[in-house]
């Protein structure tokens, strides 16, 4: 995992501030429309591939409960004890999922959270430049689960073109190591505004 150091996150986010959509706006389009995704699984889909590395659509699941549920405790200034996820071969765990989604937004809107300053696998940043990369991960999440699974993951224009002008100023080439970030791909000609930011992670769109 990437990380950055304090005096390369201080330079980075003074470059990123002006985006118009605070990221507590980004997550309340997104973690909600993520909850919906999952919604719609089915347990015969749970075993299917998906574009995140060798992840199954039930890997990805289990890795954003984990991450989210630890993401909570985060933004409400704690830390985060040992967690696993409740998802099981033989259901989709769509209670747990949106209890989660649910629990995160409310504790990236909590006082203090996006002031504080929060230990991340990227290293210290300040919440709100977190939420932005939180933001940015579950919209990737989302097309993945949502591509692998013959749905669509439509967001506001708005909440894909603010999500992106962050993550193109964020996303080093440093950081694309393979885990943090893959190197971008080249979307087709007429790609949509998600599968160029999908490309831009460095999925095969």
């Amino acid at each position: 995992m990437y990380r950055l150091d304090s005096r390369g996150f201080s330079q980075l986010f003074d470059q990123l501030k002006g985006h118009t959509m605070e990221p507590t706006e980004q997550l309340s389009y997104i973690l909600p429309t993520l909850s919906a995704t999952v919604d719609r699984l089915e347990v015969g889909q749970l075993n299917d591939p998906t574009p995140c590395n060798d992840f199954t659509v039930h890997d990805v699941l289990d890795h954003m409960i984990v991450l989210g549920a630890s993401f909570t405790y985060w933004f409400r200034g704690d830390d985060a004890p040992e967690l696993t996820a409740p998802c099981a071969p033989d259901r989709v765990p769509t209670a747990e999922f949106r209890e989660v989604m649910d629990d995160l937004l409310e504790a990236v809107k909590s006082p203090g959270a996006m002031e504080r300053s929060i230990s991340t696998p990227m290293g210290e940043m300040p919440g709100s430049d977190f939420a932005r990369f939180v933001a940015f991960d579950g919209l990737i999440h989302g097309w993945d689960l949502a591509s692998s699974t013959g749905q669509r993951f439509e967001l506001p224009p708005v909440v894909i073109d603010s999500v992106d002008g962050f993550a193109r100023e964020a996303v080093t080439d440093e950081m694309r190591d393979g885990d943090t970030f893959k190197v971008a791909t080249t979307p087709p000609a007429d790609a949509s505004a998600m599968a160029r930011l999908v490309a831009f992670s460095g999925r095969a769109v």
